[in-house]
């Protein structure tokens, strides 16, 4: 099991990419902290499942756009596991990834990028400040961020959530730089369109046709795809990679 023992926190949990992360760090020997915002019963059925395959999590509600909410919950989380040794950064304001409900560039407020930059980076920010000072103590730890194929190939223009995802790969790297003295890693997973998703639940079969013709493994992501790339970064065969950014998109991004 790569993740034995491992403190592993993960946001936005409930449902999607963050539930297929959560299932699969238990799966190899984690104890995985289940954060979500609002869907206390979706979040607990992740952790029912976790636990009848074998595995230990606990769900933990934290709107991770608060501060004070969080330095409750990772202080809540030292205090019953004595660490953290990991947090994926998977949460986001809610996104729906529908081409012909979206904002044009000349349809956006500011207050559309302050929405999405809010639930990607001020949330990571969040997360890392609060976690940081125990990795540092530990002089290990690994911080995964959750950011998009669109930031490199922006095949729908989605300008608010794009530019979120971008901020985010830029506070990864700046903190790689920095945290990387203390033992602590820092990398993001960028996914291409993620199905079935509650963002990509709307996204037409003509753009998701579109996109497979573009893709050289002819597919879309599945959460299970993306949850691969993320314990990779989380177990020590990545322990000397930092600051890096892994397309998990079937070759759609090649760089």
């Amino acid at each position: 099991m790569i993740l034995k023992d491992k403190i592993i926190l993960v946001t936005g949990a409930s449902r999607g990419i963050g539930a297929a992360v959560a299932k699969k760090a238990a799966s190899e020997g984690a104890f995985v902290i289940v954060n979500y915002l609002r869907n206390e019963q979706l979040a607990g059925q992740v952790v029912s499942e976790i636990e009848a395959n074998g595995g230990q999590a606990a769900p933990l509600q934290a709107d991770v756009r608060d501060e004070v909410q969080v330095e409750e919950m990772i202080n809540q989380i030292i205090d019953s596991f004595g660490g953290i040794d990991v947090v994926v950064n998977n949460a986001l304001n809610h996104y729906t990834f529908n081409p012909k409900t979206r904002k044009t560039a000349w349809e956006l407020e500011w207050a559309d990028y302050d929405q999405q930059i809010a639930g990607s980076l001020q949330g990571a920010f969040h997360i890392c400040k609060a976690a940081m000072p125990y990795m540092k103590q530990q002089m290990s730890g690994r911080i995964i961020n959750i950011v998009s194929n669109l930031i490199d190939f922006p095949v729908v223009p989605y300008h608010d959530y794009s530019t979120a995802k971008m901020a985010l790969l830029g506070y990864t790297r700046n903190l790689a730089k920095e945290l990387g003295a203390f033992g602590i890693t820092v990398n993001a997973v960028s996914p291409g369109l993620t199905y079935p998703t509650d963002s990509s639940s709307e996204t037409k079969e003509d753009v998701r046709e579109m996109i497979i013709g573009l893709t050289p493994m002819h597919r879309l992501a599945m959460p299970e795809d993306i949850a691969g790339a993320v314990l990779f970064l989380a177990s020590d065969w990545a322990s000397f990679i930092t600051g890096q950014c892994i397309n998990v998109d079937g070759g759609l991004v090649m760089n």
